[in-house]
């Protein structure tokens, strides 16, 4: 006859899972990982990452972030956006740009590029400013040629046809060389913040990140506001951290501001 120590409890199981565990026994089952696959690493991803590497090696890297409200800049980019007619849609980055150019003039040593061997910098009059674009074939950045003579929509036109170009591969040299500043976006992926690395030789790189809602103080009220933190890291050989603080503020302006773009 069988007594009620003799009988297996879930109780008697579990131990003895936990026994099993601890000695490295396991349970067989069928894996579902798939197999390792080596990747030669060629063609423009292997610049890229040459690129990358060189830089972070060559350059002393620092990196900014302030906190922008852009809630008005939202809504004067939806009104602007109603009224486009047959001009492509305006997105967050050529209302950027345009704030970057209005700001570089007073700051031109972020519109710049650093010949470490010769030891030259040269600040550059003219604003052919580099777009991130991420292709099938990785990331590539055509750059968009005096960039502070073109309005608003000559700016979202110019960023449309690059980025085309660029995920068909039939980007010129030309529009790839020659850049004083690059600016880099994840759009809608974009996070709290981001380090983005500096595309040398220039020596400034700005990454928008994310805009998100959120309450904020406004005197003793309490409103909704879109936010966006911007990020800027520069080559500290050249640009000292007052100088990346101060081009963020000004920066600043012109986006929580955004009449000021349209302003002589």
């Amino acid at each position: 006859m069988k007594t009620e120590s003799d009988r297996v409890r879930h109780s008697d199981l579990d131990a003895f899972l936990r026994y099993g565990q601890g000695q490295g026994y396991h349970t067989p089952h069928a894996s579902n990982a798939r197999p390792d696959e080596p990747i030669k690493v060629i063609g423009m991803r292997r610049r890229i990452a040459e690129n990358m590497a060189a830089s972070k090696r060559a350059i002393p890297h620092f990196t900014y972030v302030d906190e922008i409200d852009v809630t008005a800049l939202e809504a004067m980019r939806a009104d602007l956006n109603g009224a486009r007619g047959n001009r492509p849609k305006l997105t967050m980055l050529p209302l950027l740009i345009a704030a970057i150019c209005k700001t570089i003039p007073a700051f031109p040593m972020i519109n710049a590029r650093y010949d470490d061997e010769a030891g030259v910098v040269t600040r550059h009059g003219a604003v052919h400013l580099g777009m991130a674009t991420q292709t099938d074939a990785g990331l590539t950045v055509p750059v968009i040629r005096d960039a502070q003579d073109r309005n608003v929509w000559q700016l979202a036109a110019e960023i449309l046809r690059l980025a085309e170009a660029a995920r068909a591969n039939k980007l010129t040299p030309q529009e790839m060389g020659g850049g004083t500043l690059t600016v880099t976006s994840l759009g809608p992926l974009g996070g709290i913040a981001t380090t983005p690395v500096i595309n040398r030789p220039e020596v400034a790189i700005i990454g928008p990140n994310k805009i998100v809602e959120r309450p904020v103080f406004v005197g003793d009220e309490i409103v909704r506001a879109k936010l966006m933190n911007l990020s800027i890291s520069c080559d500290h050989r050249v640009v000292d951290g007052w100088d990346a603080a101060s081009f963020v503020q000004g920066l600043k302006r012109y986006l929580e501001t955004p009449v000021l773009l349209f302003a002589d």
